[in-house]
């Protein structure tokens, strides 16, 4: 394949998909400029063996690709630390709350991410895959490389103990 037409289809199969190479990589590493670091490695990398690509969506390809350059980037340059929400990235919106209603937003956006702080990285990866990208489940079996089943129990496990997160802290605060 010629090098013009190469990075073209590159280019329509990979570049629509860096956003949510770019979130799953700030998830992972915590840090704006680690996950562009990623992004920008892992997006060298995709293109490097793209030859290797024989799907139609890029996507979960992708972001296997993110994933693996991220945990090894973790490895060498620091240890894990669980992932917070940014709002900035994951946005909580609701129509113009009055300004009581902003207070609660703030108060419950603080719940939701101390809570999936609290997540151990297996439950809080499926999680955000599933819900803040919106992957299926085989996607995301391909791109952590687990059975389907073993996503399914995450995500059970996740949000199960997201659940209770909220709803202890909740309690705490009554």
């Amino acid at each position: 394949m010629a090098n013009d037409q190469r990075l073209a289809q590159f280019e329509r199969a990979i570049l629509p998909h860096l956003d949510a190479a770019y979130n799953l990589a700030r998830w992972l590493t915590h840090n704006d400029h680690d996950a562009e670091d990623v992004v920008q490695e892992a997006s060298l990398r995709a293109y490097q063996f793209f030859d290797g690509f024989h799907g139609s969506d890029g996507r979960p390809w992708l972001l296997r690709i993110v994933r693996n350059t991220c945990y090894t980037w973790l490895e060498r340059n620091r240890a894990m630390k669980p992932a917070t929400l940014d709002e900035e990235i994951h946005p909580i919106t609701s129509p113009s709350p009055g300004p009581d209603g902003r207070l609660i937003q703030s108060e419950d956006r603080q719940l939701l991410n101390d809570a999936l702080e609290g997540l151990a990285a297996e439950y809080r990866e499926v999680i955000v895959l599933r819900e803040l990208e919106g992957l299926s489940y085989k996607e995301i079996a391909s791109i952590i490389s687990i059975p389907i089943g073993t996503v399914m129990s995450r995500l059970a496990r996740g949000r199960e103990r997201l659940q209770q997160a909220l709803t202890d802290r909740t309690k705490k605060e009554t």
